[in-house]
C-alpha cells in the first residue's frame, strides 16, 4: 500500500507540476506564505528525508529552491529513488506507518497546496476521477515507467 500511495503521490504532483504558467514559482497567497517554488523544494526534501528513512538514517537537509524545471526534475528522482529502495529486498530501517504517517503524508499535503495554488494563479490542473486514474505501483517517473533502480 505504501508503494501505491507513492504512486499516487507521482501521479498527482505530475499533474500540479507540468504545464506550470512563467513565473508559477514565485506564486503565493499571502506575504508570509511560501510560494509555490518553495512548496515545491519543501517536497524535495522530504522525498530525500523519506528515503534516508528508509534507509535507516534520520538525516533532514532544508533546501533552497531551484529553478522550477530542476525542481520538478528532484520532485520525481526523489520519488523514484524511495520507490525503488522500496521495491527492494533490503530491510526498512523505520516501518512503513512512520514513512507513510511523516514524509509521505505530509508530501501529498503540499501537494494539494500547490494545486490550490494553480487554481489561485488561475492556471487550475483540470480535474479527474482519481478513483478511475490508472496508477500502477511503481509508476512514478515523469513519463510514468516502471524501470527500477537496483540498490546493493
Amino acid at each position: 500500500m505504501l508503494r501505491h500511495t507513492v504512486a499516487t503521490l507521482a501521479y498527482r504532483g505530475g499533474k500540479v507540476v507540468s504545464n506550470a504558467p512563467r513565473g508559477f514559482a514565485n506564486f503565493r497567497i499571502a506575504p508570509s506564505s511560501r510560494t509555490a517554488g518553495q512548496i515545491l523544494a519543501h517536497v524535495g526534501d522530504l522525498l530525500d528525508w523519506a528515503f534516508c528513512l528508509a534507509k535507516g538514517k534520520h538525516e533532514w537537509h532544508d533546501s533552497k529552491p531551484l529553478e522550477w524545471e530542476q525542481e520538478v526534475d528532484r520532485f520525481f528522482h526523489g520519488l523514484k529513488l524511495f520507490d525503488d529502495y522500496l521495491a527492494s529486498t533490503l530491510p526498512l530501517g523505520f516501518s512503513e506507518e512512520q514513512l507513510f504517517q511523516g514524509p509521505v503524508a505530509d508530501a501529498l499535503t503540499h501537494i494539494g497546496q500547490i494545486a490550490m495554488l494553480r487554481r489561485a494563479a488561475e492556471a487550475p490542473v483540470k480535474g479527474e476521477n482519481y478513483f478511475k486514474a490508472e496508477i500502477l505501483t511503481g509508476r512514478v517517473g515523469p513519463d510514468q515507467s516502471t524501470r527500477r533502480v537496483e540498490f546493493d
